[in-house]
């Protein structure tokens, strides 16, 4: 049985069951204030960040472009010595540096779709 809020004109409110009513009054206002702030925080932001094996596959994605874009002809040995000297140059990159907090799991797909150096970089912006 639910306790409810019993309004006799003229006499001071009573709770039908036990305690007092205005607090009731508080207790449900409360409630569906966070409700709504539960809602209101599910639908505006919490978009799912990259974790940090994708941030490796965005950064190795990136080198690989890049060196592809630069040196097509490259031998094996130019390639990976390349790659390498780009991995290590996008990592030190603030948009690299901060991969885990501030690119999202849709700008990562974008990313990792792009089949260009600059149409990734368009994809993090």
């Amino acid at each position: 049985m639910r306790a409810r809020c019993l309004d006799l004109k003229g006499a001071r409110p009573v709770l039908a069951i036990v305690g007092n009513c205005q607090a009731m009054r508080m207790s449900r206002a409360s409630t569906l204030a966070a409700v709504a702030a539960a809602w209101i925080s599910l639908l505006c932001g919490c978009k799912p960040k990259a974790n940090q094996t994708q941030c490796d596959l965005l950064l190795d994605r990136y080198a690989r472009l890049v060196v592809a874009e630069k040196y097509p002809d490259a031998t094996d040995a130019l390639y990976g010595a390349e790659r390498e000297r780009e991995r290590a140059e996008a990592r030190s990159d603030d948009a690299f540096k901060n991969c885990t907090s501030e690119v999202s799991r849709a700008e990562f797909e974008c990313a990792m779709r792009a089949q260009s150096a600059d149409a990734l970089e368009k994809c993090l912006e």
